[in-house]
């Protein structure tokens, strides 16, 4: 199907190709510095949500309380205020300024990498949270049946079943961190 393309003159959007060609490369450096930026803190705050979310799920009001004010505060502030008072606020004290983290905290990189796995180990906790609250009781029953004690019956049966639940939560969370990451620029 050959045919006469030149309508396509009118859609220009007037791109100047030889300015994205020249900095093409600066945009590819971009992309993967944020894609690491993401990865690292979605991952990191998976690890650090998984002990939290199983706590925050206990009936014992002493073991959720204080997995539920890390929750509270960091889903309740936004993230450019918590990449602010790690990055510009921590560098106020001078317990901070003289310990071995000294050298990560003063770099952008790793205060936003640390500020986002804070932040989204709170919503994934939370997201962990849910699902585990929505397992029905028969297939934890089942489990206590068949003899299987706590730690079995979580590792085997209510982890697994979970992360099945909360995935597709979970997805969404890495596509709001995605989205999130354009605010490590402030720092």
């Amino acid at each position: 199907m050959s045919g006469d393309y030149s309508w396509l003159s009118h859609f220009d959007l007037g791109l100047n190709w030889a300015v994205i060609i020249k900095w093409l490369p600066k945009l590819a450096q971009g992309a993967t510095l944020t894609l690491e930026l993401v990865a690292i803190a979605v991952i990191a705050g998976l690890l650090l949500a998984i002990p939290l979310g199983i706590a925050r799920s206990s009936r014992r009001w002493y073991v959720s309380a204080l997995p539920y004010g890390y929750i509270f505060f960091f889903r309740g502030t936004p993230l450019l205020v918590q990449l602010f008072l790690v990055y510009y606020g921590l560098a106020q004290f001078d317990a901070v300024r003289n310990s071995f983290m000294w050298p990560y905290l003063r770099d952008p990189f790793w205060c936003a990498t640390a500020t986002m796995t804070l932040h989204t180990a709170a919503y994934i906790a939370e997201i962990l949270r849910g699902a585990i609250q929505a397992i029905p009781p028969g297939e934890i029953e089942a489990a206590r049946a068949l003899g299987m004690s706590k730690p079995k019956t979580l590792f085997y049966i209510i982890l697994p079943r979970a992360s099945r639940i909360g995935l597709p939560a979970y997805s969404n969370e890495v596509i709001l961190m995605l989205k999130a990451s354009a605010l490590a620029s402030t720092v």
